[in-house]
């Protein structure tokens, strides 16, 4: 019967494997872990955000030529215009305002990659929001675009009215990056890690799929065939009696002989 004739995988030995060897797949999840909140508490500088809420309140404008009366049940229209304004504040004379006015060293391209807006569902307002590693930085940043946006807005915009719902407050807690799923990622990749190392050592052991070394191993995996014979091991060994022995002789040195020879006590 040839042995390699299949090349097929014991889902439940390989489970027994993993289940050998959970206790090292634990502690290298362990270590991945604790490695990952420590690169995330030491080594990254945490960021914080601060949002400013505003709120388009139009009843008609104009933009170039064309003229728009809006109701306030037509929020679908004031919606629209909040992306008007969202990319009124991206531009760079609005970042280079809010840099000058705010006493800030940063370029307008840096400054605009800081700075995040989106409408609030449907309701014709919107937020502002500004990260930075300083919390009283994000607040500075901004409320003053808060302060400069609709004066700014009004000199683009004929007829816009912009008002500031809320004004920025000092964030009293990190936003990112976050300990806690930093942490569970390095768990997660560190556990992954160490089970596809047990994975590969078990599909690619040769005991397990090319190799059967004792006859106890080729009765468990054939029970129905009857072992015939044995090849001895043709090693040589001190430590334990094979085909070559250790004997003394009777000149009391120790010595070797293939077949022949006393041997000692």
């Amino acid at each position: 019967m040839n042995y390699m004739e299949e090349d097929t995988v014991d889902l439940l030995e390989l489970a027994k494997a993993l289940w050998k060897n959970i206790l090292a797949i634990a502690l290298v999840a362990v270590i991945f872990g604790s490695a990952a909140f420590g690169y995330t508490a030491f080594l990254v500088k945490p960021v914080y955000k601060a949002t400013a809420s505003l709120y388009v309140n139009n009843s008609s404008f104009s933009l170039g030529t064309t003229n728009f009366s809006i109701s306030t049940s037509e929020l679908s229209a004031s919606n629209s215009l909040v992306s008007v304004y969202i990319y009124i504040l991206n531009s760079r004379t609005t970042m280079e305002d809010v840099i000058r006015e705010a006493g800030l060293t940063y370029t307008p391209e840096k400054l605009s990659k800081m700075v995040s807006a989106k409408s609030v569902n449907a309701t014709g307002a919107f937020e502002v929001t500004v990260t930075s590693t300083s919390p009283s930085e994000a607040e500075l940043i901004a409320n003053t675009i808060a302060k400069l946006l609709p004066d700014r807005i009004a000199e683009i915009v004929d007829g816009s009215s912009v008002r500031i719902v809320d004004y920025a407050i000092i964030p009293s807690h990190r936003s990112g990056p976050s300990m806690v799923k930093n942490t569970a990622i390095g768990i997660l990749a560190g556990g992954l890690l160490a089970a596809a190392v047990v994975v590969v050592r078990f599909l690619t052991d040769d005991k397990s799929k090319l190799m059967i070394k004792s006859a106890d191993e080729l009765r468990e995996l054939y029970p129905d065939v009857p072992v015939l014979a044995m090849i001895p091991d043709m090693r040589v060994s001190e430590k334990k009696n094979g085909y070559y022995s250790s004997y003394y002789g009777q000149t009391g040195k120790k010595g070797g002989q293939k077949n022949g020879g006393k041997q000692g006590a």
